[in-house]
């Protein structure tokens, strides 16, 4: 196989699982699949903080993108804007307890529909390669 080839599929791939995760995620929990992934990032660090850019970085978006997203997840009450002690230019988005509930909620059926996603793309000739390549890691 080339690496033409083997990229398209591990693309097609990717593209398959983030729909059908931003779908489960949007119609049962209200949250875009990046709004998910910002919400788990957080959550994930010691303080429930990250600089603006480093959450940019952490799920892929650029500076202008994250800004919009992290407005509305101020808007809905899931983070906070705070700035940095050391460096006033500096902002962190955090956390909050109510953003820290609807990851909560929402992490289930995020591991449960991309396992369904895997398991189906495992099922398909062309894509059950890039399943494995993935689960091995």
């Amino acid at each position: 196989m080339t690496d033409e080839l083997g990229w398209s599929r591990v693309v097609t791939l990717h593209g398959r699982v983030e729909q059908e995760l931003a779908k489960a995620l949007q119609r049962q929990h209200g949250l875009g699949l990046s709004e998910y992934r910002a919400l788990a990032q957080l959550a994930a660090t010691e303080c429930g903080e990250l600089r603006i850019q480093e959450l940019a970085d952490a799920i892929g978006l650029n500076q202008s993108s994250v800004s919009r997203l992290v407005a509305r997840l101020e808007e809905a009450g899931l983070t906070r804007r705070d700035l940095c002690a050391n460096d006033r230019r500096g902002v962190y988005s955090v956390i909050t307890d109510a953003g820290r509930k609807r990851l909560a909620t929402a992490a289930p059926v995020y591991t449960e529909v991309l396992t369904q996603a895997l398991d189906r793309a495992a099922a398909d000739a062309e894509l059950g390669g890039a399943v494995r390549a993935v689960r091995a890691l």
